[in-house]
């Protein structure tokens, strides 16, 4: 009894304040995601009504959202009942398909010779720097020349346009292993090769899989820009045709409905790193 008596109590951690300092979220950061992506749309749609119907720009210019919604309502239907317009998205989309795979392959191999190689770093890398600062836009003319007017040429900007994100995160990441990593290859005599593919491709997975998103959102501006200069059957010349008879609403419409092409492609991607580099994505959550 004398020692308890004597004893103080222990203070509960409730009676003192943290000394962690904590930063409050913004109220405006406390608005869920949903609510708040769906609450800027209405926003930016109300301004927009309220500078087209004050006339403070014309509509020749700046279509009303609903003459843009009606557009939207016309192209749909004209796809979902198989019109031209769905042989015309088909075409865009197989030049964005194809012109992405090409630079997925082709950036992977160049960064790989990058990142891998001493020759690849020293005499290699800065011609594609070089390139990479040229206005890839102005050789759509040359890849007409070259490759026609047909797919060839549009499939061609598009991957010309899209390679070098993919080449700069492939060889980012390849150097991406840890020190105690390459100790332990060395130490086990592991060849360069399965260095290569076991240590530090999957390091720089993360890295590659950046380039490859950045790819996938560059992509469809080098295929419609081909369109554009180069002719063809696809939405860009759609685009062309619209501007040129001066129907904006049209162009908005055609512009939303390629936005979702590309969302689903940068969607595609996004899927595939979650799958690949799933354990990025849990210790992310942890």
């Amino acid at each position: 009894m004398a020692s308890d008596a004597g004893t103080a109590p222990l203070a509960s951690s409730e009676e003192f304040p943290s000394t962690v300092w904590k930063e409050e979220d913004a109220l405006i950061d406390r608005i869920p995601r949903p609510i708040a992506i769906v609450g800027l749309g209405a926003m930016i749609v109300a301004v927009w009504h309220l500078v087209t119907m004050t006339g403070m720009i014309n509509t020749v210019i700046l279509p009303t959202p609903a003459q843009v919604w009606t557009q939207i309502v016309t192209v749909g239907t004209n796809l979902v009942t198989g019109g031209y317009m769905l042989a015309a998205l088909w075409i865009t989309t197989q030049e964005v398909l194809v012109g992405f795979i090409l630079a997925a392959i082709l950036g992977i191999a160049l960064g790989t010779l990058v990142g891998e190689t001493k020759f690849g770093a020293r005499a290699v890398m800065p011609y594609l720097v070089a390139i990479d600062t040229m206005p890839k836009i102005a050789f759509a003319p040359l890849f007409v020349a070259w490759l026609g007017f047909g797919l060839e040429s549009k499939i061609a900007l598009a991957t010309f346009v899209s390679v070098f994100p993919v080449i700069v995160g492939t060889a980012s990441g390849l150097q991406a292993a840890e020190e105690s990593a390459h100790m332990l290859f060395r130490t086990v005599g592991a060849s360069r090769l399965q260095a290569l593919l076991q240590m530090k491709f999957p390091f720089g997975l993360p890295q590659i899989f950046t380039g490859l998103k950045i790819a996938a959102l560059s992509v469809m501006a080098g295929a419609i820009t081909a369109e554009f200069l180069g002719g063809g059957k696809g939405f860009g010349e759609l685009i062309r045709v619209a501007a040129s008879q001066l129907d904006t609403a049209r162009v908005f419409a055609l512009i939303i409905y390629l936005s979702l092409v590309g969302l689903a492609m940068y969607g595609t991607v996004v899927l595939a790193e979650r799958r690949i580099v799933f354990w990025q994505h849990r210790s992310a959550t942890e």
